[in-house]
């Protein structure tokens, strides 16, 4: 019988088995790992079974040592607690497999040099030799020593039936900013070892930064089908899928990690993001509306029979568009030498014609000139200070990030020179992200151009 998923129920039914076998050993090796691995993601919930089996495994030994302290830490590298991991392992018994994976999770925390030591020490204690200095090599180059890795690509050429070496060939090539050579690579990768993490990861990720999002997606997607979860991967994915408005699946991608990880902040952070951007309502109709107006603002004021006196007052007066006569008051106009009652008279009827008015679009609070409205008891040159910290410096959400970056919008000057309805008449930006931005600017003791 075969279940929605795919899997017969045999199948789970001998998979979960297996979980519970392995569970129940003293110490594991890496063939436990690969075992586990396969037949976690052929589980209805596996990772929710995993979860639950290896918290009552870290319990039941709290401060493990030798044999144990390896399971511990194999199975906190498998939850993606890779800190956790290697200090569980630290106090293991001093092999093959807990060398190994103390470098993979030292290598995950980048920190290169600590992983280099544990990689040889693994070959040391009968890890094959290799795939170890593979290993170091791809720390080497991940460390920015690329003439090391070059050189340990020459001397590894024999070893061609290692993924894990063509991965390092893709690392090198990346350094050296040939895309291209480095797709090649991690493609020879991928034909050796259709599940290599590390290539998949690398390959989507130059997709990804290169516009080919669908092949990304792809890529990302299969990442996600063999533990550890990469969460790097879940949330480059997450972000693509949100992108194309298909929040189901952005939410599956990061539910990857928080199955696992429930208190991963990033993860939260970004889960929180998808949620802001399922409820915000897109208004087709209002953006066509507001499409139209700003198409009217920009006619020409020449363009209406206006008298020379009329014409000739709003040209000294730098004005020019309709949109530009709805930022003058009527105080402004009257202001101008030669400017008189027949003239605004005229004006005024102009305007109701396109059911506009002067002055309506007059910012009713003084600003400074920059329109940075510095916070009570802080100095003017104080607010200017901070005109050109970045806006990437502000932790936004990746969507109200997007929407600042597709503005041009570098800096918390350039984001404060905007008004609210300048940013929520871009595409996919509604009312949380404003929200969001604005309590950030408030922080600053800064704000928002007023209209």
């Amino acid at each position: 019988m075969e279940t929605a998923t795919g899997v017969t129920v045999d199948s789970a039914v001998a998979d979960s088995a297996l979980v519970e076998e392995i569970f129940a050993k003293d110490t594991w090796t890496q063939d436990d790992c690969r075992q586990l691995y396969a037949a976690l993601f052929n589980v209805t919930n596996g990772a929710d079974k995993f979860r639950g089996f290896a918290n009552r495994a870290l319990a039941a030994a709290p401060d493990p040592s030798g044999a144990a302290a390896v399971k511990a830490g194999l199975i906190h590298y498998m939850l993606g607690n890779f800190a956790e991991a290697a200090s569980a392992l630290a106090a293991g018994t001093d092999n093959r497999d807990r060398r190994w994976h103390q470098g993979l999770c030292y290598r995950k925390m980048e920190l290169y040099s600590k992983a280099i030591d544990e990689f040889t020490l693994a070959a040391d204690r009968g890890w094959d030799e290799a795939e170890a200095k593979v290993a170091v090599a791809q720390c080497q180059c991940l460390a920015g020593d690329t003439a090391a890795a070059e050189k340990a690509v020459e001397q590894l050429a024999s070893n061609t039936g290692l993924s894990e070496y063509f991965v390092l060939r893709g690392l090198v090539a990346e350094a050296a900013s040939d895309y291209d050579s480095a797709e090649e690579a991690y493609g020879e990768a991928l034909e050796l070892d259709p599940k290599s993490q590390s290539a998949l990861f690398r390959l989507a990720f130059l997709y990804d930064m290169h516009g080919d999002e669908d092949q990304a997606v792809d890529l990302y997607a299969q990442c996600l089908e063999t533990p550890p979860v990469n969460t790097n991967a879940a949330i480059n994915l997450s972000v693509l899928y949100e992108d194309a408005g298909r929040w189901d699946d952005a939410e599956h991608a990061l539910t990857s990690v928080l199955s696992v990880q429930p208190n991963h902040e990033r993860a939260k952070l970004y889960d929180r993001d998808v949620t802001g951007s399922r409820s915000m309502y897109y208004d087709e109709d209002q953006e066509r509306r507001t499409v139209q107006h700003n198409a009217v603002l920009d006619i020409p004021v020449t363009d209406f029979e206006l008298s020379v006196r009329a014409r000739n007052c709003l040209k000294k007066m730098d004005i020019h568009t309709l949109g530009d006569l709805l930022r003058v008051t009527e105080a402004d106009l009257l202001g101008s030498k030669n400017f008189g009652e027949t003239s605004l008279i005229e004006i005024k009827t102009m305007l109701s014609q396109k059911g506009l008015q002067l002055g309506q679009e007059v910012d009713p609070t003084p600003s400074l000139p920059s329109a940075i409205i510095p916070a009570e008891g802080q100095a003017a040159s104080d607010s200017h200070g901070i005109l050109g910290k970045p806006v990437a410096e502000l932790e936004l959400s990746v969507r109200a990030r997007k929407t600042l970056e597709r503005l041009g919008l570098a800096t918390v000057g350039d984001l404060t020179s905007k008004a609210e309805s300048e940013l929520l008449t871009c595409k996919n930006f509604g009312q949380t992200s404003l929200n969001e931005i604005k309590q950030r600017l408030g922080e600053l003791g800064l704000s928002l151009r007023g209209r």
